[in-house]
């Protein structure tokens, strides 16, 4: 029976530092449509993005409709004549374009992949995904990759925790601990789900009494010695 830990973990700024991505990405696809890409107007495509995945993990939006509202309410608000299919297209081609790291990131993957089974839990599109995780060159970190546009259910749905446990040889909940930056998605579906969770909250933003993790680091060098607390390895 398989007894190391399974540690499940988000990638966009868990692993991968993904508001650098994204800032580089719009600025580059706003600039090809015509559309001077100032600091309030990528900082404005970043609200609305992060709102509508939002809308997404309550149920509200499909994946389809936020990939493309979030140009179309951007362009809206700006006045341009602009397509959202275009600017879709053009900016998941640069966002699957190299990577940036969360500070600490490539060190806590070598450090666990010797003593725990590791895993990605990621809501991100299928194609970004793939292709950011294959620019990094951390693919081989992970037992498996789950996404949810692949899984056809988002985080924190109960049924997409259910079909990666579904998928993960000798699972155990016992065993399992989730960590990432979101509340809404990562610490809530985790629980839902019926196992540990940890936050990774960096800037020390102020919780929610509605969702409370279990625990909650500030940097990832943190996250081995709890595992090593929760589960000691056996002599």
């Amino acid at each position: 029976m398989e007894k190391r830990p399974i540690v499940l973990l988000d990638i966009d700024e868990t692993i991968l530092d993904f508001h650098t991505a994204e800032a580089v990405a719009v600025s580059r696809t706003l600039r090809e449509l015509g559309i001077e890409p100032t600091e309030a107007v990528v900082r404005r495509y970043s609200e609305i993005n992060k709102s509508q995945w939002e809308l997404l993990e309550e149920g509200l939006l499909t994946r389809e409709q936020v990939l493309l509202r979030r140009f179309q309410l951007l362009f809206q608000e700006l006045g341009a004549d602009v397509r959202g299919e275009e600017a879709r297209d053009r900016y998941e081609g640069y966002l699957c374009r190299g990577h940036w790291f969360v500070p600490g990131a490539p060190e806590l993957l070598e450090t666990l992949r010797g003593f725990c089974r590791l895993f990605v839990v990621s809501n991100g599109t299928l194609r970004v995904q793939q292709g950011r995780m294959e620019s990094a060159g951390i693919g081989d970190s992970f037992e498996k990759v789950f996404i949810s546009e692949e899984l056809g259910a988002n985080k924190p749905e109960r049924l997409f925790f259910d079909r990666v446990f579904a998928q993960i040889p000798y699972f155990d909940r016992e065993r399992a601990i989730i960590v990432g930056d979101s509340l809404t998605s990562d610490i809530r579906g985790g629980r839902r789900a019926g196992i540990r969770s940890c936050w990774f909250n960096p800037e020390g933003k102020p919780g929610r009494e509605d969702i409370v993790p279990d625990y909650e680091i500030r940097t990832l060098s943190e996250l081995p010695g709890l595992i090593r607390k929760l589960w000691p390895l056996e002599e």
